[in-house]
Parts: C-alpha cells; structure tokens; sequence
C-alpha cells in the first residue's frame, strides 16, 4: 500500500537527471554527518573516564561495525525491491516487499545479538584485546550492550533503507538528528551521572547538580552508560520509524500481514542482500587486516593511519551519499523500463564527483601536511604528520576514479545485480588491497607506505575492473519479476535475479 500521487510516481525517471540525485544526496550526506557526530559524541563522553574507556571503545568497534554490515547488507535489498517496484508502478507490491524485509531482517537482528553476546570476549580476543585486562572487561560490557540493541539498530536501517528506495531521504535525516540528539542527551547523565558532570555547569546549573548528586549519588554506568545511551537512542529512532511505516505517514504503508514471511521473497531478499552483506562484512575484515599490518610498524603509523581515513571519511560523504542517489534512481528507471535514462544517471553522477575530486584530492595532496597536523600535536607529533602526509599524498590522487567505481557500484546495486558488485568489491577492491598490503609489507618490508600503496592500487584496480563490466550493460536486467514491466522501446530486460 502506498499514498503515492502521478506527480510524485515520474519524480526520478522523467525530466532533468541532475536534480532528483542531488535532492536524494543532501540529506543523505547530512544523515551521514549525524552519524559521524553520534560516533563522536560516545568518544567525548567516555574519554573523560580515561584512556582504557576510549581503548575499549576502539576494541568493539570493529566488531560492531562488522555485525552492523551483516543487516545492512540485507537492508540493500529493501531498498533495490522497493525502487524497482516504485518504477514499476506496482503500488499493490510495495507494502509486501518492504515488510518482508522488515520481517527477516528483524528475525536476523536477533540471531546476530544473540552470536555477539556470547562471543563478545572471544571476538575482541581475536582482534587484540587481551583476556584479562581493564580493556577486555570494559570492551566485553560495551559489546554486549550494543549487540542486545541489534534489533533497533537493524530496524532503523531497514526504515531508511526503505524510504531511500521510495525516494524519501528527509525523513530518516530528520530521524537520524532526533536520535543524534537524544544520544548527545543522553551520553552525559548515563557515562557521569552527577558527580562529574560538566554539563550542568555549561548550562548554569551546578546547584542542581550538587543537590541531585547529594541526593542520589549516582556516579553514571561508564562505557556501560555510552552503550546504554546508543540503544535507547536506537530504539527510539526504530520505534518511531515503525509507527510511520504502518501508520501510512510515509509514502511505504506497511500491514501486519506483510510481515508474515513467505519463501519465495525471502528468497529474492536473500539473493539480492546476501552478496552486499558480504561485500560489506569483507570491508570490515580487510579493515581489520590493515590495521594490524601498520601496527606492525609502529604506533606512530596507526595514529596517522586512523587519522588519515578520519579525515577521508569526512571527504568521502558526499560520494557515499551520491552512491545511494545512483541506487534508487538507477533502480526506478530500470524498473520503469528506462534503461538508457538508467545509464544517464551514471555518467551524471560521475561528472559531478569526478569534478569535485579532481580539486579536492588536488587540495589534499598540497595541503596534506597541514591537514593531519590539524588532528595531533605535542611531542611526537612530526613523526605521525610525516607518516599521515605521505598517506594521503599517496590515496588522494585515486579519489576521482574510486568515486567512478562508487557510482557504477551504485548502479549494480540499484539493479540488483548485487553478486556482480560483491564479485567486484571482493576481489579487486578489498582482496587485491589486502594481497598487496601483506606482499608490500611482508616480503619487501616497505613499511607504512606499502599499505598506503596497496590502497591507491586496490582504488585504480577497482574502477578499472568495474568500468569493464559496467560497459557490458549485461548488469541492467532487472530484478521485478512478476510481469508488471512491458518493454518501452529502451532494450530492457525483465528478469529475476539468480
């Protein structure tokens, strides 16, 4: 069921390409930015407990981030049925896809928050944190708390996802601030308590906070309180998100019925999702890799390291939010029949980037040194500086052909030809990043610079081999199967995905 108008069923497949990407993509970067400042926002409030806090924090990461990957895989085909259906015009089959992949991703969220809490310890075992210590007990409590809250954090995605696919990126933006804002709320009260807390004195109010001291003597949950915070917060954003989606608020008008799973959707969901879920899981675990091999250098080399992809992730928002415009415009033009208006998309989204790129990374390169410094200082500082100077003198110069990949990446993903899109990012992408990292470093002990290396080759391999499947056009067959696409004269296909 939809509340769907004709004005707004032609909005991404007629009329100026520029336009709807760039409509889809400012709220999805701002989205983006809020979760950079939720992330933020649990790193400032722990680290006033300590260094071993902020550690723990770090430890869980990883691993959370690699759970997360497992759902928002699957959340992909949400979002690939959905735009696919909306250009379609099936309006009678978005209620069901859309509540099917609540439903299974759901029942996935728990069997995800059941695994992690019972191999929390071993996992942060895995990735260093040794058994024993303050760290690994204060890691342990974090992750369990987080993977209980798995369910919320799933349904959130699957509602954002939903909505990309329909075509809606405001609303979960407007979701994601009230969540970032609870939590910015919330974290404080939860980490500190009352004792230590400075923000009543920020607001003026260090009488009460003496008094609610006094009277309680709360003194916060520590990093327990960090996780605590993200889940209510989490929760409040799924909840919410769910009121919308059935009580017909959203352009998506889920039923109770839509929710009782039947095979032949799950399997659809499973074969489009499961390839993104790996794709995504196989970037945390080559991330994890790298990691360890510059760790292998030094301390120093780490540091630049995380501050090096710090300052990338800033960079890279507006391409992973153009990415996710090429999705669902890609993916209701195919399902339009418009394969050629499909294809435009593409080369739009490549021009505005490539552009961006080619003065942003020439700005990197110029100004890299600066650029790190602006992240540490003290003693020791010129050593990370000149190790982070190098590394982005080194990657900046691929941004403009990873963003072509990301686009095309984009373009896959929007037709459902996800297993092409894991085969990509698998192998040419993360494979070739890790293999040549482990050669650079292991066998011709190039130290920090051959991972940096092995990233800027891992970019240019990529997009080279992306290109040569994209020109193929095999990858625009679309995934709607049930007869409701009739040919337009654009050589599309219909045909399920296998």
């Amino acid at each position: 069921m939809t509340n769907r108008d004709s004005a707004e069923s032609g909005r991404f497949t007629e009329g100026n390409i520029v336009w709807p990407l760039l409509v889809l993509a400012g709220p999805l970067t701002a989205t983006q930015l809020l979760q950079v400042a939720y992330n933020l926002t649990d790193t400032y409030w722990v680290g006033r407990i300590g260094a071993q806090a902020v550690s723990a924090l770090s430890f869980s990461w990883p691993i959370v981030f690699l759970l997360i990957s497992l759902g928002g895989g699957m959340t992909n085909a949400g979002t690939i049925l959905v735009s696919q259906h909306v250009g379609a015009g099936n309006d009678d089959r978005l209620g069901h896809v859309a509540g099917q992949t609540l439903a299974f991703v759901g029942l996935l969220s728990v069997g995800v928050s059941v695994l992690g809490f019972v191999f929390a310890p071993q996992l942060l075992a895995v990735i260093g944190a040794t058994p024993g210590t303050t760290i690994h007990g204060l890691a342990v409590t974090y992750l369990r708390i987080i993977v209980l809250g798995m369910p919320f954090t799933f349904g959130f995605y699957v509602f954002m996802a939903l909505l990309r696919g329909w075509g809606d990126t405001k609303t979960p933006m407007y979701l994601m601030a009230l969540t970032v804002g609870l939590n910015i709320v919330l974290d404080p009260f939860f980490v500190l308590g009352f004792a230590d807390n400075p923000l009543f004195g920020w607001i003026g109010l260090g009488d009460v906070q003496r008094s609610l001291y006094a009277a309680t003597g709360f003194t916060g949950f520590g990093v327990a309180g960090a996780a605590v915070a993200t889940v209510l917060s989490r929760a409040v954003a799924a909840l919410v998100g769910l009121w919308l989606l059935f009580g017909g608020r959203v352009g998506l008008h889920l039923a109770v019925d839509d929710l009782l799973l039947q095979f032949e959707t799950v399997r659809k969901i499973v074969g489009i999702g499961g390839p993104g879920a790996i794709d995504q899981s196989t970037q945390s675990i080559a991330a994890i890799l790298l990691t360890a091999l510059v760790a292998t250098v030094g301390t120093d080399a780490v540091a630049a390291y995380g501050i090096g992809n710090r300052f990338i992730s800033i960079v890279w928002l507006p391409t992973v939010a153009m990415g996710m415009s090429v999705e669902t415009v890609v993916g209701q033009n195919l399902g339009g029949g418009h394969r050629d208006r499909a294809l435009r998309t593409v080369y739009v989204a490549v021009a505005i980037l490539g552009t961006a790129f080619l003065v942003a990374s020439g700005l990197t390169v110029w100004f890299a040194r600066p650029i790190v410094g602006l992240f540490i200082t003290g003693p020791g500082a010129d050593r990370i500086v000149d190790h982070g100077a190098t590394f982005l003198r080194i990657v900046a110069p691929t941004w403009v052909v990873m963003a072509s990949y990301h686009m095309m990446n984009g373009a896959f993903y929007g037709a459902g030809s996800t297993r092409m899109a894991m085969a990509i990012g698998v192998t040419a992408l993360w494979g070739v990043r890790a293999v040549a990292a482990v050669f650079l470093v292991v066998a011709f002990s190039s130290g920090a610079t051959g991972v940096w290396s092995a990233i800027a080759l891992s970019n240019v391999t990529a997009a080279v081999v992306g290109a040569f499947w994209f020109f193929r056009a095999d990858w625009t067959d679309n995934v709607v199967d049930d007869g409701a696409i009739e040919d337009t004269g654009t050589n599309s296909t219909s045909a399920e995905i296998d």
